[in-house]
């Protein structure tokens, strides 16, 4: 592994977490509810800080090598899941698929948490094991949103 696609895997976080508060400031549009709105405002800044912290983690890269099966092995299953699930190509992420409907958009965003924290899971094999706790903590924040979700999308719906 070289030390581009260590920085394409940050890449890859880092718009995951511009979509995510693009997302989240779209869906405040959407709803009457000043409570789902507050929420919705905190998690969109919630990426924001996210972001922030990706890109640190970026600037510090050191060249890493995970253990591999054959040569390429977590770029190829990252891309793979990248195209597949975070950013299909035939879905705008970004729009949730045109939704005008608030508990659609939490649906959207509870699916949305889950792929990200498998994502972040993953991502710890390229990174040396004394930045893994700055991903560590981005995981516990989005289980946390996830988590605020499920119990809107509870009292919502």
């Amino acid at each position: 592994m070289n030390i581009f696609q260590a920085q394409e895997i940050f890449n890859i976080a880092i718009k995951i977490e511009e979509n995510g508060e693009r997302f989240y400031r779209q869906a405040m549009t959407i709803t009457d509810n000043d409570e789902t709105k507050k929420i919705f405002q905190h998690l969109a800044n919630e990426e924001i800080n996210h972001k922030k912290i990706f890109e640190e983690l970026q600037s510090k890269l050191k060249e890493y090598t995970p253990a591999e099966s054959y040569p390429g092995e977590y770029m190829d299953y990252l891309n793979a899941f990248v195209e597949n699930v975070l950013f299909p190509q035939n879905t705008d992420s970004v729009n949730f698929t045109g939704t005008t409907n608030t508990l659609a958009a939490i649906r959207f965003a509870i699916q949305k948490e889950l792929d990200s924290i498998y994502y972040y899971k993953e991502i710890k094999n390229f990174i040396p094991a004394t930045q893994q706790t700055a991903v560590d903590n981005i995981i516990e924040e989005e289980r946390r949103h996830f988590m605020q979700l499920m119990k809107l999308k509870k009292t919502l719906g």
